[in-house]
């Protein structure tokens, strides 16, 4: 029942974008947005991305609002370091480690530090859970402390909505079985 919701969910999802993309809705742009979106989903299917933990709503919330100051906050610093007098921001690459177990959180928080104004995961170490991410304005001791400081804090947020260690349960390798 689960595989059959989310197919239909992908579905209605690119069925929405194909009428979105025409910008005006009608039976026939409906129409063949479903059938562009059968067409992708069959021709282009998606591998499965095993899902080993639970959702937790209140946590989520947390997240959300947490991701939601650092934008608003990063937009507007990122804003003043364009306009302000003075030399250039120091800018570096810094790594640091996110120990999330499951590939789909990772790539959740990875998608994250992207969206956050001023960093961009450059390269991501897999098997060791490190990231390399290029910040801007890291010109003193404690610039470099908030960075990783939010790193931990985004860590913690994630492992909280999606990866207790009460509700893990790891995928089963069907590679190896």
């Amino acid at each position: 029942m689960r595989w059959l919701l989310l197919r239909a969910w992908i579905l209605c999802w690119l069925m929405l974008v194909w009428v979105l993309l025409w910008g005006s809705i009608s039976p026939a742009n409906i129409l063949s947005g479903l059938a562009i979106a059968v067409l992708i989903t069959v021709s282009l299917p998606l591998p499965a991305v095993p899902v080993e933990g639970r959702v937790h709503l209140l946590s989520l919330a947390r997240l959300v609002i947490q991701v939601t100051v650092w934008l608003v906050m990063s937009s507007f610093q990122m804003a003043w370091l364009a306009v302000r007098p003075g030399p250039l921001p120091v800018n570096a690459v810094l790594r640091a480690h996110l120990a999330i177990k499951s590939d789909l959180v990772l790539a959740l928080g990875v998608n994250i530090i992207n969206l956050t104004p001023g960093t961009i995961v450059l390269e991501i170490d897999q098997t060791r859970r490190l990231i390399y991410v290029h910040v801007v304005d890291v010109g003193s001791a404690k610039a470099i402390e908030r960075f990783h400081s939010q790193i931990t804090t985004l860590q913690r947020l994630l492992v909280r909505a999606f990866e207790r260690e009460s509700d893990w349960r790891p995928a089963v390798n069907k590679e190896g079985a």
